[in-house]
């Protein structure tokens, strides 16, 4: 008789959540929202990687990159190790490692512009994809 007492089970109060609403959070990875995320980052990131690859001496890329005067090497290795970021945070597997790619080169965007060519204000867009792919980062690291 005490067994029968100890297996019922609590009493459901009206409107608190059932224990598989609790249980069974929604995961936000691969989540539409989720794939929506990773579709916007990599189609900005092939959008400025690929203008890196015009050679026109004209072309902004070209100017900035001479600008610097660290040779448009870097202009060449940035486009690449944008894209290579862009197409792993399409994967499953890999959306951490390309992020953290992405966020390598925001970085290193940021330090150039303000250390080297003295104009904070232009890093602005660098920061804020940076800040954009932490919060991102972040999201997804909570699951």
């Amino acid at each position: 008789m005490i067994e029968a007492a100890e297996e019922s089970p609590l009493p459901q109060v009206p409107g608190a959540p059932q224990e598989s609403e609790t249980s069974h959070p929604k995961k936000f990875r691969n989540s539409w929202k989720d794939w929506a995320l990773r579709i916007a980052v990599f189609v900005v990131f092939l959008y400025f990687a690929s203008g890196k690859f015009k050679n026109a001496a004209d072309a902004p890329w070209v100017v900035l990159f001479a600008q610097i005067g660290l040779g448009q090497w870097l202009r060449y290795c940035a486009g690449v190790l944008e894209i290579i970021g862009a197409f792993l945070v399409l994967s499953s597997k890999t959306v951490e490692l390309g992020l953290a790619i992405l966020a390598a080169v925001m970085l290193a965007a940021i330090a150039i512009v303000v250390v080297i060519l003295h104009r904070p204000g232009d890093a602005f867009l660098a920061f804020a994809l940076l800040c954009a792919i932490i919060a991102f980062w972040m999201r997804r690291r909570r699951d």
